[in-house]
């Protein structure tokens, strides 16, 4: 917050009585501004006003059509001050709209940060991989990574990010000797995963397991015959 944006609500009250300044319909209004968490307004005498802001905290970008905002856990959206749009290094969130309910809006940031919190719960920053995520399912959180050839969609459903999250790190590159034109991938099912093309390629789809091999290994016991020369 700006203290022109805090004069907007306040500066009206400058050069009146203090004992005419409504506080309660100050604090109220300053809680509008979308950045302010909650504030407080005092007054001390003879004719000093004291605001106390404390300011919402950005955990993600969210898309609305061409537009870019950031939101926090609580699923407020906020403007991006002008001048610090290279200061934010965040995932973009997709799958919500502007015109969705703060509680469904709520919700889906839940979800959000169970899946950054179960990414980056060995201290890898996996999240620090993710371009997109996209929370229109809540039962198959979807997230996009910059591979090194392209983009890659990957179906994470609803539990297990970290595992299945590293599953993908772990094969991605066989996959991609496999399947050249490999657009995403679906790791919502146990022991398999789905493999599929972009649309400009006639792939079907591919199945492969990720199952455990067993490897038996054989070995010969010595002899107990002797050896006569």
């Amino acid at each position: 917050m700006s203290r022109s944006q805090i004069m907007q609500v306040m500066g009206g009250d400058i050069g009146r009585n203090i004992f005419f300044v409504p506080l309660e319909d100050r604090r109220k209004q300053l809680e509008q501004l979308n950045w302010v968490r909650s504030a407080s307004v005092m007054r001390f005498l003879p004719n000093h006003l004291r605001v106390d802001v404390e300011e919402r905290t950005p955990i993600a970008f969210v898309q609305f059509g061409q537009r870019v905002e950031l939101i926090d856990a609580t699923g407020v959206v906020m403007d991006i001050p002008i001048g610090t749009q290279g200061n934010w290094a965040f995932p973009v969130i997709v799958g919500t709209r502007e015109s969705d309910p703060l509680s469904t809006r709520a919700a889906k940031m839940k979800i959000y940060q169970a899946l950054i919190t179960d990414l980056d719960s060995t201290g890898e920053k996996n999240s620090q991989d993710l371009n997109e995520v996209d929370l229109g399912d809540p039962e198959d959180v979807k997230v996009t990574v910059a591979d090194n050839q392209k983009s890659i969609l990957i179906h994470l459903g609803d539990s297990d990010f970290l595992d299945r999250f590293k599953i993908f790190k772990t094969h991605v590159q066989e996959w991609r000797q496999q399947y050249a034109n490999l657009d995403s991938v679906d790791l919502r099912y146990d022991r398999q995963v789905i493999l599929n093309s972009d649309s400009k390629s006639n792939e079907p789809p591919k199945t492969v397991s990720t199952a455990p091999k067993l490897v038996v290994k054989t070995s010969q016991k010595p002899s107990s015959r002797k050896r006569h020369n």
